[in-house]
Parts: structure tokens; C-alpha cells; sequence
């Protein structure tokens, strides 16, 4: 059983690090995915015969690493579910961008189109047949002249498919090690990671907030001068 970092847990649900390269479920590859997982976790933990509920509430790109929670019972699910659809969930994202950018801090609004086929989304006109709204506001954290990279915090309103990836490339600022959407750091992990999330307990009704930092190597050392994480 692959190793379980959990943050959180009680008798509704389990807050987790999801794992780079780990889709959030299954998928057409057949690779492992962080719902077997968990179950698999909470299966041997609490020695359960059979098939063991877990509600998928949210999701991260496969390529992604950070916070996630997941639903023991179908009740929270479902109350996590609506806080998702309602936007009460908050959900903070860091990231390591190509250049400097013209503002330490904005807001970026734009209407995205996915390509199925191509497992990719674009920035199109409003009112393009398909395309939907997303939004997010930034902040700079630090900038590195000497290699050009940026660490920038996100706070993501819409959760479109790419979303950050492609709102970032459109602007000239892609991810580092982004390749699908032209970033630099070729053969490197993604420099993008989901490091806060926020949301009223479906039971308590407590809000609560979970963070995890990725670990301070390759893309993500320069991280370690920036302060207030």
C-alpha cells in the first residue's frame, strides 16, 4: 500500500496530500489513483470487509500535489458537494511562473474552451459556443531575476479544467515544467501545487483550513527565503 500522508480525519472525512503524479481516480490508464488509495487505507485501518464508501468532492490535475479532502459517508459528501458548488470551498494554490509580472498582485478573468480530444483548454471571446467563465486573483511572493521565475500565489474561484495553467501561458507567464502549455523546465515536475484548503466541516459546520507546503527542492527551492506560507 503506497504511503498515506493524512492531515485530517474523523468519522466523516479524511484530509489527505494528494501525490504528484497520482490521479485524483481512476482513470483510462489504469494506474494506481488516490481514491484506491485512501480506500485501501481505510480498509486495512479499520479492518472492513468489503467494498468501502469514499465520496470524490473535488479534484487536482494528475500532475498536481496538495490538499484534498475526501467524504466518509454519503452525507458529507453531498454537503461538501454543494459548499463546492456554491463557492464556499477556498481553495490557494502556489506557483512558480516564467518571468516578472506587471503587477504584484490582479485578478484574471477570462473564458476558457477544453479540447476533449486533445486534453487541453484555451482562452477564447466571451461567448464562444462552449466556453466557460473563470476566474482567479494572484499574488507575487517573490521574484529571482538571476533565473527569471516567479512564486506566485493563487486564490482560484473557478475550478476549469487547466485552469491556472492555461490563464498563466495566455499571459505569457507559464508554469515551470509545465510542457503542455509551453512552460520551461523541460522533464520537470510541475511547479504547481495546491497548498490550502478551507471549508465548513459538513457535520460540525466548523470552519476549518488545512495546509501542506511542497517540499523545498528542485522548482520549489526558491521558496525557501519566502515568508507569511
Amino acid at each position: 500500500m503506497q504511503k498515506l500522508n493524512v492531515l485530517f480525519e474523523d468519522n466523516h472525512i479524511i484530509v489527505v496530500e494528494k501525490i504528484v503524479n497520482v490521479p485524483s481516480q481512476a482513470d483510462k490508464t489504469g494506474d494506481v489513483d488516490m481514491l484506491s488509495i485512501i480506500k485501501d487505507y481505510l480498509k486495512v485501518k479499520y479492518n472492513k470487509p468489503g467494498n468501502v464508501y469514499l465520496g470524490l468532492v473535488h479534484r487536482l490535475d494528475r500532475p498536481v500535489g496538495g490538499v484534498m479532502v475526501f467524504a466518509k459517508t454519503s452525507k458529507a459528501a453531498a454537503r461538501l458537494s454543494e459548499q463546492v458548488r456554491v463557492k464556499e470551498f477556498e481553495k490557494k494554490y502556489l506557483v512558480v511562473v516564467n518571468g516578472k509580472m506587471e503587477q504584484s498582485k490582479g485578478e484574471f478573468e477570462d473564458f476558457l474552451l477544453k479540447n476533449e480530444k486533445k486534453n487541453m483548454s484555451r482562452v477564447v471571446p466571451e461567448g464562444t459556443k462552449n466556453s466557460k467563465y473563470a476566474n482567479l486573483e494572484y499574488e507575487v511572493l517573490k521574484y529571482d531575476e538571476e533565473i527569471n521565475l516567479s512564486v506566485v500565489r493563487v486564490h482560484l474561484h473557478t475550478g476549469r479544467h487547466h485552469q491556472i495553467r492555461v490563464q498563466f501561458s495566455s499571459r505569457d507567464h507559464s508554469i515551470y515544467g509545465d510542457q503542455k502549455y509551453g512552460g520551461r523546465g523541460h522533464g520537470k515536475p510541475i511547479a504547481l501545487w495546491a497548498y490550502s484548503l478551507s471549508f465548513v466541516h459538513p457535520i460540525s459546520g466548523e470552519r476549518m483550513e488545512f495546509r501542506v507546503l511542497p517540499e523545498f527542492c528542485g522548482s520549489w527551492r526558491i521558496l525557501e527565503s519566502v515568508s507569511g506560507l
